[in-house]
């Protein structure tokens, strides 16, 4: 139970960095915001998503536009705005000194 909530939290944690991470590799649907989420094992639903995206959004961090769908109504693609962009460099910058951290504690620990 505790290793669970543990898990839970590191997955909320790093979920903002992971979509702004998608988002940058080019305009893309909610949809597949979410199918890629959850291919790489970090199960989202779309009513965490959609507030998130709302944030993001309402911090500049992203923008939308509407395409027109031939199997529905218009769609809302996401793109990341160049205060986006650098807000991601920063986060990659703290993913890398995580991933490290976390490396040197491993090799401490198997020391």
């Amino acid at each position: 139970m505790i290793a669970e909530n543990t898990q839970t939290q590191m997955r909320k944690g790093i979920l903002e960095y992971c979509v702004l991470s998608i988002i940058a590799r080019g305009e893309i649907y909610a949809s597949d915001i979410i199918a890629e989420l959850r291919s790489a094992k970090l199960l989202v639903v779309e009513g965490t998503l959609y507030p998130l995206l709302t944030r993001l959004k309402n911090n500049g961090l992203l923008s939308y536009n509407w395409v027109e769908s031939t199997s529905g109504p218009p769609r809302k693609y996401y793109t990341i705005t160049e205060d986006g962009k650098g807000i991601l460099s920063q986060l990659d910058q703290t993913w890398q000194e995580l991933a490290y951290a976390v490396g040197i504690s491993q090799k401490g620990a198997n020391s």
